[in-house]
């Protein structure tokens, strides 16, 4: 069994960034079914090994090549030119499928990332908890799966590469730099004599310049994880204007969303600045760095070429070697920027999978308990939802409901009508108290803002199921019966069809799943709210005539759903008691009989396909 992706316990940042980064990546190099990962990844090892051995290669050839020019050498000349070609085929190549490998690991370890952290994030209920927790949840999940995990595998890939090709490269040239430099004698004393002088001259230089870029390139980590928040926020208030984009028109809203809109950006402006301001003082030094190393080598060798110790080719050869052990050394310079990013990346993901975690491990310490119940009944019993601030919403001492009822929760504005029936879904775990299900029972619950997904029509129909496990003609005619029929030809269509159907015809297409999928227990909270009350009653009266043995359980507000059910539940803040209606919606004495009530609801006719027609209302349309 794979384990959850969570960060460690607090350390030292830097530390607590590498720990956090290994306890992200660590499951993926220990799954079973990633041989071929680890196959692509010795194979890329191989290929850098490979090159730092060519660039050794390149090296000796360039201390031949350049003593052939100093001895006027033709023939050794052509020789060196054609073992050139031999090493730069072999290193071309080399180059070409490290990259190629390098690539197609990334794109397998991305998607192996993406798919856990999308298996996480969609376990039941957890996206919507992780939503509510206000100031405690990950912000903006979405750039969180998409961008940070695809550059958290890109930076891990490269910088341990880069690392690599760093450790290997020093190794390789050090010892060849050491003896190119031969002895210096300080004049100190008597002489201090210094075997491989070069070798701890671009050690100095190296250290030097290390520690100098440590402490100019510091505030990049914070003000890189603060760029990709105010980045992310822009783009959600941009998806946000675009998704209510007819209410913003309708109230005029322009002006107040470009203000909005204007903030945001303000936000990612001031960041920017300060980032590229700091980007700024680190390029300062790590340009300058870069062009004196380019003549340092030479500087520090001309003693010994000047003194006749060195010939021309031994001269570049040992500016070579110095340029690749101090490049070696000097690795966290040009890695600093990018190293930056991933820590930003690593805090940003491993907060995400922590969030996720918690919410698992809630589950199991606290909360409200659902079990099985013994019979076809759901019973609640001593249940207080709580909010995530801790206070009690709704609180139910004991309530029984049997298979067939008709139930309405009513109650006022914030009475926790809705939190209830979240609770009974089990997407609601705050508070105490135990839910008993029907095991063997289907269930629906039908939220008051309907979800419709993009693509086709029967797919929004069969949602969440496959379009394939319904017939066509069963489609057609729940359409048609919910009082979709003018979309009943377009069931095909692919389109964004949350923004071509008005919210009451959303609604009518969320009964119509219903009247699909056929569950033995449906939930609908407030699932007619934009729809006119002869609607409403149409809705409801086929769905009784269609599913006579289905358990119904609605919130709503409105009178005229009392003549719709058998027993009423009235909410109120923390407490619940239940009453049983007439057919008229009056509230009767509690000896009402609720199962001849129930069997005259049952027995109520749907209306002729005409009238299931929608009606021309402005909330319908």
């Amino acid at each position: 069994m794979e384990q959850p992706l969570t960060p460690t316990k607090p350390q030292p940042s830097a530390w607590r960034a590498l720990a956090d980064g290994w306890a992200l990546a660590r499951p993926f190099w220990r799954a079973r079914g990633e041989r071929r990962a680890r196959v692509l990844l010795a194979s890329v090892i191989a290929l850098t090994l490979g090159i730092v051995w060519l660039n050794v290669q390149f090296s000796n050839w360039n201390n031949r090549f350049y003593d052939t020019l100093q001895n006027h050498d033709l023939a050794g000349f052509w020789r060196q030119l054609a073992v050139f070609c031999a090493l730069a085929a072999a290193f071309i190549v080399s180059a070409v499928y490290r990259q190629y490998l390098q690539g197609l690991l990334f794109i397998r370890w991305r998607q192996w990332l993406t798919d856990r952290l999308l298996g996480d994030w969609l376990r039941p209920g957890t996206a919507y908890r992780l939503g509510i927790h206000a100031g405690q949840a990950p912000d903006n999940p979405d750039q969180r799966i998409a961008e940070d995990a695809r550059s958290f595998v890109s930076s891990c890939l490269d910088l341990l590469l880069g690392l690599l090709n760093a450790g290997v490269t020093l190794v390789s040239f050090i010892g060849i730099l050491w003896r190119l430099s031969g002895a210096m004698l300080l004049p100190l004393g008597a002489g201090v004599r210094i075997g491989g002088y070069m070798v701890w001259v671009a050690i100095g230089y190296s250290l030097l310049g290390t520690w100098i870029t440590q402490r100019l390139g510091l505030p990049l980590v914070g003000l890189n994880w603060q760029q990709q928040k105010v980045e992310a926020d822009f783009r959600y208030a941009l998806v946000q204007v675009r998704d209510h984009a007819e209410a913003i028109a309708l109230a005029r809203g322009e002006p107040v969303e470009g203000l909005r809109l204007g903030s945001r950006f303000a936000a990612i402006r001031a960041n920017w600045l300060a980032l590229i301001r700091a980007t700024k003082r680190l390029t300062w030094f790590s340009a300058g760095y870069g062009q004196v190393a380019n003549v340092f080598p030479v500087l520090a060798a001309a003693p010994r070429y000047f003194a006749g110790g060195l010939m021309l080719g031994g001269l570049m050869q040992t500016a070579q070697a110095f340029g690749q052990v101090q490049g070696a050394l000097s690795w966290l310079i040009d890695a600093y920027p990018r190293l930056a990013d991933w820590r930003a990346t690593v805090n940003r993901l491993s907060a995400f999978a922590g969030a996720i975690e918690r919410d698992r491990a809630g589950a199991a310490v606290r909360g409200i308990v659902r079990a099985a119940a013994p019979d076809d009944a759901l019973e609640v019993t001593s249940l207080a939802v709580q909010a995530p601030e801790g206070h009690d919403i709704v609180s139910v001492p004991v309530r029984r409901l049997e298979a067939g009822d008709r139930v309405l929760i009513a109650g006022p504005s914030g009475s926790g009508k809705s939190s209830l029936i979240r609770a009974i879904a089990g997407v609601w775990r705050d508070g105490r108290g135990s839910v008993s299900l029907p095991a063997a029972a289907t269930m629906m619950f039908v939220p008051q803002r309907p979800y419709v997904p993009e693509g086709t029509l029967r797919e929004a129909l069969a949602y969440p199921r496959r379009a394939e496990e319904f017939s066509p003609a069963a489609m057609a005619q729940a359409t048609i019966a919910s009082g979709l029929d003018r979309y009943s030809d377009r069931l095909d269509v692919y389109a964004r069809w949350s923004q071509i159907m008005s919210p009451g015809e959303q609604q009518r297409l969320h009964f119509a799943r219903v009247l699909l999928h056929r569950p033995d227990w449906v939930f609908l909270d407030e699932a007619t709210s934009a729809l006119d009350e002869a609607a409403e009653e149409t809705l409801y009266r086929q769905l009784r005539a269609s599913c006579p043995s289905m358990t119904i359980v609605s919130v709503g507000h409105r009178s005229t759903l009392k003549a719709l059910h058998d027993e009423i539940w009235l909410v109120a803040a923390a407490d619940t008691r239940a009453v049983p209606a007439d057919a008229t919606g009056n509230v009767t004495p509690l000896h009402r009989n609720r199962s001849a009530a129930r069997a005259r609801g049952a027995a109520m006719p749907a209306d002729p396909a005409p009238s299931l027609r929608p009606d021309p209302q402005p909330n319908d349309r």
